[in-house]
């Protein structure tokens, strides 16, 4: 008796859950409808190619396809684990990334403190639209803006800098010294618009109330800057760092294989694993090591992701991305 009082709790609950979501469903159809594009899109062209997984543990033969090729197992990591150079590549690889990171979370943000302190709105749009311009320009664009000022025979430093303090020209796509430098600054002109325009934005939502308290209390701009549009600003900037580490394995492949225009000499500052695995892919023809790499990429991308967040959800559960 007991047992059949149990069942039909169990199903009147189950029936409610039912009739609840139903409902729900019934009340918002037209949101739901407005998120079936984007999620066909998302199903599309983000998780339907996840099924491409298995091309990493295989030896694709094009005349049987991608399901009739034999299994290797792991031998395709070899390919990555084994190449001499391997700790140079990562070496580059999570070197440029954690500067990036890093500035491209100081220096966005003391912009856009900077400029929400502007009492001129138009000036302050003017400065956001001249920001933003480098974001919209593509990297071969960029590779042969900086061809102009660095090449040997033509280049604006050689011919005219250099050589109007007496000095002899510099080939400067054989000298490995300067390119972090420049990869590092390159990087950030292109990006720091973007990312300031999005820091700026939440500074706007801030409640304007406190900075008001704050001027009837005596405090300066940098100290209204220091103690509440700082911590104010501390959510959106540990996400977007969290983002940023879950990316710290891939590379912007424009910015590393184009501007360096392909300079064998530059290999040892230049070479990412992202233009390792295009670069291998050209010379061997081989899918399956590429994806292998790749899949490799995205494993330490999505642990690193949840380690991160991991730490943060530990010290402020606010502050964690989920």
């Amino acid at each position: 008796m007991r047992k059949r009082v149990q069942q039909e709790t169990i199903c009147t609950e189950g029936s409610r859950k039912r009739n609840g979501v139903a409902a729900a469903i019934r009340r918002n159809w037209q949101f739901l409808l407005m998120v079936v594009p984007g999620t066909l899109l998302a199903v599309v062209f983000s998780y339907l190619p996840m099924f491409g997984i298995v091309v990493a543990f295989k030896k694709i033969d094009y005349a049987k396809g991608i399901f009739g090729s034999p299994w290797v197992g792991m031998k395709n990591f070899n390919f990555l684990f084994g190449y001499p150079d391997l700790k140079i590549i990562l070496r580059n690889t999570l070197g440029y990334n954690i500067m990036f990171i890093i500035l491209g979370a100081v220096i966005p943000v003391t912009l856009a403190m900077l400029l929400s302190q502007l009492r001129n709105k138009r000036v302050s749009k003017v400065y956001q639209t001249v920001m933003m311009l480098p974001n919209f320009m593509s990297w071969v664009v960029v590779s042969y803006i900086v061809f102009a000022f660095l090449s040997f025979r033509l280049g604006i430093v050689n011919t005219m800098l250099l050589k109007g303090l007496g000095k002899a020209p510099v080939d400067w796509y054989s000298e490995t010294k300067l390119w972090p430098f420049l990869i590092i600054f390159l990087n950030v002109w292109k990006s720091f618009g973007y990312n300031t325009v999005v820091y700026l934005a939440a500074i706007a939502g801030i409640d304007g109330a406190l900075y008001e308290a704050a001027a009837i209390d005596g405090a300066t701009r940098r100290q209204q800057m220091r103690y509440i549009t700082l911590p104010e600003l501390s959510n959106i900037v540990i996400i977007m760092m969290i983002l940023g580490i879950g990316r710290i394995m891939t590379s912007d492949f424009g910015l590393f294989y184009n501007v360096p225009m392909e300079k064998g000499a530059l290999f040892p500052v230049t070479n990412v694993i992202s233009t390792f695995v295009y670069r291998s892919l050209k010379v061997n023809g081989d899918i399956g090591m590429s994806s292998a790499a790749g899949f490799f990429q995205s494993v330490i991308g999505f642990v690193l992701v949840v380690l991160t967040n991991g730490i943060v959800k530990r010290i402020d559960e606010s502050k964690s991305l989920f």
